[in-house]
Parts: C-alpha cells; sequence; structure tokens
C-alpha cells in the first residue's frame, strides 16, 4: 500500500491487535500459501502485473466482522483481475483455501473473542468512511515457522 495508507492501517493494527501476535505490518493477502517451487515464475508473473503498469484503483468499502476479529474491506477489480491471472496460471497448487473464494481485507483486529471482536466493529463503523486506498506494488513472502522473510517486490509505475 502506499505510505499513507500503510500508516493508517499499521496504527489501527498497533491499536487493536493483539500485541503477542501482531508481528507483521498491515498487509492484503493476495494468495496465503504458494509452493516455494514456483518462486521463479512467481516473480516472473509478478513483473510483468506491474512492471510499466498503473496501480489498480482500490478502495476501502466498509468494515467487515472476521468473527473473531475486525477488517476493512478492500473493493479492487484491477487487483483481483491480477489475481485470477495467477489463479488460472497456478491453479494446480493452489491450496483449497487459495483456490477458493477471495475476500480482499486487510486485518486490523484477530484472535479475540468474539465480544471484543463486536464491540470494536460497532465502535469503528460510526466513523468509518469509504475511500481510496493507494496500492504500490505486490510482494511476497516466506513463511519460516514464525518470522517472515521477503522474497521479492514488485512496484507499479
Amino acid at each position: 500500500m502506499g505510505r499513507r495508507d500503510q500508516a493508517e492501517f499499521d496504527a489501527l493494527r498497533r491499536a487493536h491487535f493483539p500485541p503477542e501476535r501482531n508481528v507483521l505490518d498491515a498487509h492484503l493477502t493476495l494468495f496465503h500459501h504458494l509452493p516455494p517451487s514456483i518462486e521463479d515464475e512467481l516473480k516472473r508473473r509478478l513483473s510483468e502485473a506491474t512492471r510499466g503498469q498503473r496501480a489498480p484503483v482500490a478502495r476501502a468499502a466498509g468494515l467487515m466482522s472476521l468473527g473473531r476479529g475486525v477488517a476493512v474491506k478492500i473493493e479492487s477489480p484491477g487487483l483481483a483481475a491480477i489475481r485470477r491471472d495467477l489463479c488460472e496460471a497456478f491453479g494446480g497448487v493452489l491450496t483449497p483455501q487459495d483456490a477458493g473464494g477471495w475476500r480482499p481485507h486487510v486485518t486490523i483486529q484477530n484472535k479475540v473473542a468474539p465480544a471484543v471482536a463486536k464491540l470494536l466493529l460497532v465502535t469503528l463503523s460510526s466513523d468509518f468512511r469509504p475511500r481510496e486506498v493507494e496500492i504500490a506494488g505486490l510482494a511476497a513472502w516466506w513463511y519460516r515457522g514464525g518470522p517472515w522473510e521477503p522474497i521479492s517486490r514488485h512496484m507499479f509505475a
């Protein structure tokens, strides 16, 4: 995300995510798990999707309940098209979670009691206004059993 949006979502996570579980910056996940065997092809496709391309338009459209957390719902037909292309390319290796439907969102709270999440959803809803969100680029990361390690970053023009 762009710097301003990244800072705002990170601040929400710091304020509402259980501190012991908040080990990542705010992010919008396209896929939860891709196999290491596709790393080179993934980098190539992410480069193609971003190089010389304008960033897709995106919008923080509302808040959504995660049951035990709260997220900001993101709408972006352009980002959905990029994800669709990647799904077609990697369909044979996608996990059931990644092959299923995609609900684009930025998680700002998770792993809390449902009552706590419901209270935050109500509280934040009173001030929430839909707005544009800048998508600056795409990135790939390795999950290393706790820490995350960056693989590559691909920025839009």
